[in-house]
């Protein structure tokens, strides 16, 4: 069931990017895709094998009963900015012959894409609780080993390298511009994110003595 839906999600992606750009011949698209469901598959083979219930988590509605409120409106709105992105990125690649950005650069980007996956990776084998809505689980307790030990949200760092990677290896200029508020709808969820996790997590508001950065260490 979980390789089916990734296999749609996998399809709804080449949709979203192929379409826009009105042409199969878009080298930066197909190597997304296959990045995209390369690292999909085994990242839920691997959930399958290790740790099932953060596996149920993550192929959940994104929208459930448990989460907070804030959350919900929080989370539709970016997916949909996310989607948006995408076919933007792909038209405006397409209106300067995908030739904008450097095919060095693009290669940058496709690393980024995977340092993201590894950085996710990680996270999940150090928590499984890495729910991707802001709620608190049976039995959940603080994380502060692996990526955890450096900073406070280690997706959200893999993320970023997320963001910037695609627009760069999609060829679009304006969409590494448009990434810019991505990360600041991320960087103001991870804050009120935080919020829930003091008031309701126990342990967590001594984690955050311990561990005094968000994102990146030393900066935020």
């Amino acid at each position: 069931m979980y390789m089916l839906q990734l296999v749609v999600w996998t399809a709804f992606m080449a949709v979203l990017l192929l379409w826009p750009a009105g042409t199969l011949a878009y080298p930066g698209a197909w190597i997304f895709i296959g990045l995209f469901a390369g690292g999909g598959f085994g990242m839920v083979a691997w959930l399958a094998r290790h740790s099932p219930e953060l596996l149920r988590e993550r192929m959940a509605s994104p929208l459930q009963r448990a989460q907070a409120p804030w959350d919900r409106i929080w989370l539709s709105l970016f997916m949909l900015a996310f989607l948006g992105w995408l076919v933007f990125m792909a038209w405006d690649a397409a209106r300067t012959g995908f030739a904008a950005v450097p095919r060095w650069l693009q290669g940058l980007g496709a690393l980024a894409i995977l340092i993201d996956f590894a950085g996710t990776w990680w996270t999940f084998r150090e928590n499984a609780f890495a729910a991707p809505v802001v709620k608190i689980q049976t039995n959940q307790t603080v994380i502060d080993t692996g990526p955890y030990a450096f900073v406070r949200h280690p997706m959200y760092t893999s993320a970023l390298f997320l963001l910037v990677g695609l627009p760069l290896l999609l060829g679009s200029w304006w969409g590494l511009i448009i990434s810019v508020s991505l990360i600041l709808a991320i960087a103001w969820r991870a804050v009120h994110e935080e919020r829930t996790l003091r008031a309701e997590l126990p342990g967590y508001e001594a984690y955050i003595m311990r561990v005094r950065f968000r994102f990146i260490p030393r900066i935020w």
